[in-house]
């Protein structure tokens, strides 16, 4: 465990590990016309089950961190470094190293340094094989590159990025759905090729990586705003990145739902529509971009691993809004919905 956070140390890093508090030489920042920090914090939720129950820890870790840093790329920083914490009913060494291993292998993919983290038993609030994980980082940003809606124009282009499945989110209804089935996730899932608990620990996908990639090179300036498919869903999401004022109808069509999404809808008798405000459904990440320049912008972003595609146009002006999302999570942005059927 040592070992794989000490890889994430790079030359910014004072003192190592096992301190009261982690150190981070900012002096580069001097660097910065005005530099500003961006941080954030969460954790993986209910999908900690399903380790749990399967005794399978190495995969949580980079779920964290794709959960945490990968929000902080949404404002266009670069990430810096992360703590994190684990609270248990039980120390068992050999899990909470699987976990921060993960952790640590996660925060090298991305250029986050791990510069600490903590470990606490809570017996009698905790069973033995319980535990919950959680993480904040931090980034910084040049204060004139600060993405954000205030930056989106008429016109604009969204380009969705595939996600790599069910990521962090909706794990609640992913159990529901499999215990009214009387599924264990030691069962076959034929549709998928594996068991259902492995299919649904296939960790989130780490976007901070390319996305600064793509920033710092020559399309990055086309980039306006970015958004990260979390909670709440694929249209809340986005129109938090969008100004007041503006609306997008995201065409279902332009993609196609990856099997685990289609295997659960199955399973509940429902529709893929009507989880659209709690799985990802196969888009991980949206960019809206220059709309001269989003043809560059997906052969960029497919050349950094992640596969993209357009899948709706900004427009600023006054039209009905009846079934659009806005103001999610109390920002006063834009109006999302999602027409048309998905691509088989």
């Amino acid at each position: 465990m040592k070992a794989s956070v000490a890889a994430t140390h790079g030359p910014n890093v004072l003192g190592g590990v096992g301190g009261f508090a982690g150190l981070f030489d900012l002096s580069f920042a001097k660097a910065y016309e005005r530099p500003l920090l961006a941080t954030s914090t969460d954790g993986v939720g209910t999908k900690i089950a399903i380790a749990q129950a399967l005794d399978k820890h190495d995969t949580i870790g980079q779920d964290l961190v794709g959960m945490v840093v990968d929000d902080i790329v949404v404002v266009g920083a670069k990430p810096l470094f992360m703590t994190d914490y684990i609270a248990c009913g039980k120390v068992v060494p050999e899990r909470i190293a699987s976990i921060v291993t993960g952790i640590a292998k996660a925060c090298a993919e991305t250029g986050t340094a791990l510069v600490g983290g903590e470990t606490a038993e809570h017996p009698g609030l905790m069973g033995v094989n319980d535990y919950d994980v959680a993480g904040a980082a931090v980034g910084v940003v040049e204060a004139d590159r600060l993405l954000g809606a205030d930056r989106v124009r008429d016109g604009d282009a969204v380009i969705a990025i595939s996600s790599s499945g069910l990521h962090s989110n909706g794990f609640s209804l992913v159990r529901h759905i499999l215990a009214n089935a009387g599924l264990h996730y030691g069962d076959a899932a034929p549709d998928l090729g594996t068991t259902w608990g492995e299919a649904l620990l296939e960790p989130t996908r780490l976007y901070s990586g390319p996305l600064v990639e793509l920033l710092e090179g020559p399309h990055g300036s086309a980039v306006h705003s970015l958004s990260h498919v979390t909670g709440g869903g694929i249209a809340a999401n986005l129109a938090r990145v969008l100004p007041v004022g503006s609306w997008v109808e995201v065409d279902r069509s332009t993609w196609s739902p990856a099997a685990v999404f289609r295997s659960l809808s199955a399973l509940a008798g429902s529709t893929l529509e009507s989880s659209e405000g709690t799985w990802n459904l196969g888009v991980g990440f949206f960019a809206v971009v220059d709309a001269d320049s989003a043809t560059d912008v997906i052969g960029a972003l497919e050349r950094l691993g992640l596969p993209s595609w357009q899948a709706g146009t900004v427009t600023i002006g006054a039209r009905d809004l009846d079934g659009f999302e806005q103001g999610a999570k109390g920002v006063d942005g834009g109006a999302v919905r999602l027409v048309g059927g998905y691509a088989s």
